[in-house]
């Protein structure tokens, strides 16, 4: 009688420690697939897809902070190339220099006033001059705020007989902006100025137009 009470009792423990091992399996098997869980939509909501000529390329989201230098260059690059570059033809001028001006603040506005009142564009769609600016490198400061920057670039002047090629270095101030259709970096360049703009070498054009 009491040999049968104690083997019940023994099966009774067996029966919980075996109840107790499968719940707290069943319970990190929850833990486990709810952070995987988590983990897999965190990964999916930092992906996105941009579709560029028709197909789509994905794009991983990231901290502001983590993307201010790439922006930022890229956009002190594309100021320069659509202020910069121009050819004899007043719908382009007007173009590039207005996608320039919704990247900067009064400073580069200023600049360009001067360039107009001095005719220089009246003079480049006369004399069917092409202009093209290549960048060469940026100083780009994210330790101070705005941000100071300095561009060095090279920009060609393609004439009907000659190509002046030019050294360009300018410099300013960066400061955060919303984004915008005319301004998807968020930046605005203040207090731009040129720093050096003079002649390298002139050579004379060969047949066909050049490039870099």
């Amino acid at each position: 009688m009491f040999d049968q009470l104690r083997n019940i009792d023994k099966a009774f423990k067996h029966v919980k420690r075996l109840t107790m091992v499968v719940v707290g399996a069943s319970l990190a098997t929850c833990c486990y697939t709810v952070a995987k869980s988590f983990q897999m939509i965190s990964r999916a909501q930092a992906r996105i897809y941009l579709v560029a000529n028709g197909k789509a390329i994905e794009a991983f989201a990231a901290e502001r902070k983590e993307n201010i230098p790439v922006e930022a260059k890229d956009h002190i690059k594309m100021f320069h190339h659509y202020f910069f570059s121009l050819d004899p033809d007043e719908k382009v001028i007007n173009g590039n220099i207005s996608k320039a001006l919704y990247l900067a603040d009064g400073s580069a506005s200023s600049k360009y006033q001067d360039l107009k009142e001095q005719r220089y564009y009246a003079g480049i769609i006369s004399a069917n001059i092409s202009q093209e600016v290549r960048m060469d490198s940026v100083h780009f400061n994210v330790n101070q705020y705005p941000y100071y920057f300095k561009y060095y670039g090279t920009e060609k002047i393609i004439r009907p007989t000659v190509i002046v090629t030019r050294r360009l270095v300018t410099e300013g101030y960066m400061r955060s902006v919303s984004r915008s259709d005319h301004n998807s970096h968020g930046f605005l360049i203040e207090r731009w100025r040129v720093l050096d703009n003079r002649d390298l070498k002139t050579t004379p054009r060969r047949t066909g137009r050049d490039f870099y």
